[in-house]
């Protein structure tokens, strides 16, 4: 037997620049002839004095350039309104349109920026002014984790002195093994995936399905020791191959699965076919099978009964907006899978999948609280890309996106592994100020979450006016 070593899981993550420029958030509008108008007054009231005739108004040096204000650097204004306070007559900063018209209704513009700078650099994007935003909304906002059970030495998980794993087992786990009369097991045993992130690769969009990106996907699966998740055909057409690769297959690509050079740790059926299963089962033995399905009005029943079938992975799908067909958002719908496992005793023997509306760090460790195993990445795939919305993205077959032509396969795995890397350090963050030292831990501990809904309940219940919603 292989002698099981430690180390500890690291993302390389550097700072990879923009192929195309990024939009700027905030646009300096200088009033050039009242800027020179009173550039000559201040010569006149300085007596000439440089150090004060050319200081600029701005700690961010936006007006650090020969021309000073004529010409401002925009890119580099964060909107502190400094200048425009202490000079009123000759700048006002306002909006980018350009800026603005980044994301569509649900990943907002603020999203994308977000996921653009934690894909450039790697890094935790920090706010030094503190949270200004709405305590509560719709969505993930309506959930907040709790971090009051600050538990030292986990606290400090992220700077390396104690560690926090983030890995996680998909696959089957019985509840017990049954044993014949001889000792011999006649039961299932324990068939589990290990990866060393609660995070896989799903679908990429149609409209930025080149084998570029599932290139890319693939490599950045492979260096991250995860999982990524591709239509059997591009596997064999791209001629794919390594534990890293999840085939999705139809009834009619069984021919194709059959074909591959190499036997998946793990296939995905992308609907239920009884003779796939079957057939799977029996030239695959080896291969752990997981089922997609989508939230309909009887997703909770088809569960249990793909379960008493001996599907021990769902990967359970909701669209790009977090809406499942039903018109309920991700949130509640985890929520109800997975007490729909617990109320029939077999929760523990089931890994669940989730992808659709986990756009940020934070939805991550939510989902997994709500009752995920792991996540599965989508729409944030190519937007770390710098893929531009053209329109409402909100299914895979109809997501408008724009990816530049420019991008090359080795700054798209860096631009992924930067993601990873800074979404990894923050789920250290929420672990650590929990106290909680693997993330296994956290799922389904709807302990450490507070709801808004729950919580306005609790308060406003039996006031006239209130309505339970």
């Amino acid at each position: 037997m292989e002698r099981a070593t430690y180390y500890r899981y690291h993302i390389d993550t550097k700072t990879v620049s923009d192929i195309a420029p990024w939009p700027y958030r905030f646009r300096p509008k200088v009033k050039k002839h009242r800027l020179i108008l009173y550039i000559i007054k201040e010569i006149i009231r300085c007596r000439g004095n440089r150090k004060i005739i050319f200081s600029r108004p701005c700690i961010y040096h936006v007006y650090d350039r020969p021309v000073g204000g004529l010409a401002p650097r925009n890119h580099m204004c964060v909107g502190c309104l400094r200048c425009t306070t202490e000079h009123p007559e000759w700048v006002q900063i306002y909006h980018n349109p350009e800026f603005k018209r980044m994301g569509d209704s649900y990943l907002k513009a603020e999203q994308v920026d977000m996921i653009h700078y934690e894909a450039q650099t790697g890094s935790i994007p920090v706010k030094g002014a503190g949270y200004r935003g709405k305590f509560g909304g719709e969505g993930w906002d309506d959930m907040w984790t709790d971090m009051s059970e600050i538990v030292r030495p986990t606290r400090d998980g992220i700077h390396g002195r104690e560690y926090i794993s983030t890995v996680v087992d998909l696959g089957e786990k019985p509840s017990f093994l049954t044993f014949d009369e001889q000792g011999l097991l006649i039961s299932r045993a324990s068939r589990v995936l290990r990866i060393q992130l609660p995070i896989l690769f799903d679908l990429p969009p149609a409209s930025v399905g080149s084998p570029m990106f599932s290139t890319i996907l693939s490599r950045a699966a492979q260096e991250c020791e995860i999982l990524a998740i591709l239509p059997v055909s591009v596997i064999s057409k791209l001629q794919f191959a390594g534990d890293h690769v999840v085939p999705l297959v139809t009834p009619a690509e069984y021919k194709i699965l059959k074909s591959l050079t190499f036997q998946p740790k793990m296939v995905e059926l992308a609907s239920w076919d009884a003779n796939l299963y079957d057939q799977i089962r029996a030239s695959s033995p080896d291969s752990l099978i997981c089922l997609r399905l989508t939230y309909d009005e009887d997703f909770k029943q088809r569960l249990l009964q793909h379960f008493h079938s001996g599907i021990r992975i769902f990967h359970l799908i909701a669209n790009y907006h977090g809406r499942g067909e039903n018109g309920k958002f991700a949130l509640d719908l985890i929520r109800e899978a997975h007490q729909t496992l617990v109320d029939a005793c077999c929760r523990d023997e089931v890994t669940l999948l989730g992808s659709g509306g986990i756009v940020a760090a934070e939805h991550v460790a939510k989902a997994i609280i709500c009752g995920l195993d792991a996540v599965a990445l989508d729409i944030v795939l190519p937007v770390a890309l710098g893929a531009r919305h053209a329109g409402e993205c909100v299914t895979q077959e109809t997501s408008p996106l724009k990816l530049s032509k420019r991008i090359t396969v080795d700054w798209g795995v860096q631009r992924i592994k930067n993601l990873l890397g800074s979404w990894h350090g923050q789920m250290l963050e929420v672990l650590g100020a929990m106290g909680l030292r693997e993330v296994r831990r956290l799922r389904g501990e709807v302990g450490r979450a507070m709801f808004h809904k729950d919580l306005e309940r609790e308060a406003f219940r039996g006031i006239t006016g209130y309505e339970d919603n």
